[in-house]
């Protein structure tokens, strides 16, 4: 059994992986529609290459938030 201590600290820990692992993917998916929108206004012909590439780069984005959320699990109840 854990102390009540290890298990708080470990309800902190879990907190903060997700929280930190979230505002991560979060401002990398704002930043990467805001470069795609401003490069469809400068040159629209790319639009349709551009959205291709935007979307596998949210993907990764969403993945590293995933990557937190399991990592975030493990520390709170393993």
């Amino acid at each position: 059994m854990d102390s009540d201590i290890v298990q708080a600290a470990r309800i902190i820990a879990s907190g903060l992986t997700i929280s930190i692992g979230g505002m991560g993917p979060a401002i990398a998916i704002g930043l990467i529609g805001y470069s795609a929108l401003q490069s469809i206004g400068r040159n629209p012909e790319v639009a349709g290459k551009l959205q291709s590439y935007m979307i596998l780069l949210v993907a990764f984005a969403e993945a590293i938030a995933i990557y937190s959320l399991v990592l975030s699990f493990i520390l709170r109840f393993v």
